[in-house]
């Protein structure tokens, strides 16, 4: 049997679960928004990237708040739902398609970056921010929110595992210190980092990415086999529900 890429993967995950994540309200509520509305809006007629757009939420925002967006992902089935989307509701959005990692615009071209819940399906995430530091014009800057690993070699372990269970697009949540690494060596330079909890309702999560059966009680069999140490700090309930650490990252060229 042929190894299939990465960027397949992706697309096989992905492009049938797209509206999916139009309608989940984990991609489309939180408190971020207001700081990206408000970034786009302190800066008339920014060009914004929205990298890894998904279903399009933030690109829906950044539109919104009167910039010029370009809705940039590797899944064709998640493009085609934004443009949809952007149709119904009026917005102007370009959309684009390719890979974090090699990005097809100019240098400097854009006043914002923005990527929410993507980095962690990236095949080289060093890469990618070299890509977006490039695509940033010099007073530009960056805004990254994902799932994070807490660090400790135990906690990290299991959310990897129960996170590639349920998608196989999964690359790695990143620690805080692997984040500002990766941002130093990129050329970026750290304005604000924030840790955050976001609450992930068990059965919504599974089924949003159409996890199999047998993957899904693999995740709760994990769960219940682990010690109080990761049952308390991730906070998984009965049901399997869990918390999971969310890193808000703002830098600059």
């Amino acid at each position: 049997m042929s190894p299939i890429p990465h960027a397949e993967t992706v697309e096989r995950q992905f492009g049938a679960q797209a509206a999916a994540y139009l309608s989940s309200s984990v991609h489309a509520q939180g408190e971020e928004f207001a700081e990206l509305s408000a970034a786009v809006a302190d800066k008339p007629g920014a060009r914004v990237l929205d990298l890894g757009c998904g279903a399009g939420h933030v690109a829906f925002r950044a539109a919104e708040a009167g910039g010029a967006v370009t809705a940039y992902d590797l899944s064709v089935r998640m493009l085609e739902v934004v443009s949809t989307e952007a149709a119904r509701r009026g917005l102007d959005i370009a959309v684009r398609q390719g890979a974090a990692e090699r990005l097809s615009f100019a240098d400097g071209e854009f006043d914002l970056v923005f990527s929410r819940y993507s980095a962690h399906h990236w095949s080289d995430v060093p890469r990618a921010l070299r890509e977006a530091r490039r695509v940033l014009k010099p007073d530009g800057r960056l805004a990254l929110i994902d799932i994070a690993s807490p660090g400790a070699p135990l906690l990290d372990t299991h959310l990897q595992a129960v996170e590639v269970l349920r998608d196989t697009s999964h690359v790695r949540n990143y620690s805080a210190a692997e984040w500002l690494a990766m941002l130093a060596s990129a050329g970026f330079g750290l304005e604000r980092a924030e840790r955050r909890k976001l609450r992930l309702e068990f059965d919504s999560w599974v089924e949003r990415m159409r996890t199999p059966p047998t993957m899904r009680e693999a995740i709760r069999e994990l769960q219940r086999q682990m010690g109080s140490e990761v049952r308390d700090y991730f906070d998984i309930g009965a049901d399997g529900s869990f918390s999971s650490d969310v890193l808000v990252l703002w830098a600059r060229p």
